[in-house]
């Protein structure tokens, strides 16, 4: 069954999670989609991304999986933990 998830971190920059998002497409079938900011007021400190949306494929194996937390644990260490949620995938007819 394939997995969707919403990842954010308030204090990225919008440039890194363009490049959290190519690195992670990178992986055989993953999809990833930015999500814009939904606040009405800027604030300079917080992203103008509200995060990223990540379509993992249905048959992400072992060695896929592992890779995607690998790209995540190195963006984590460098711009800030992680807020993940997970999402249902409604089925398309």
């Amino acid at each position: 069954m394939p997995k969707r998830e919403r990842i954010s971190c308030p204090q990225m920059p919008l440039a890194v999670y363009r490049e959290t998002a190519a690195h992670l497409q990178q992986v055989l079938g993953v999809k990833v989609a930015l999500l814009p900011q939904s606040s009405s007021t800027f604030a300079y400190l917080q992203s103008q991304i509200a995060g990223l949306e990540i379509d993992y494929p249905e048959n992400c194996d072992r060695d896929r999986q592992q890779q995607i937390e690998a790209i995540l644990a190195y963006y984590a260490e460098h711009h800030g933990a992680w807020e993940r949620q997970d999402l249902k995938i409604e089925s398309e007819i």
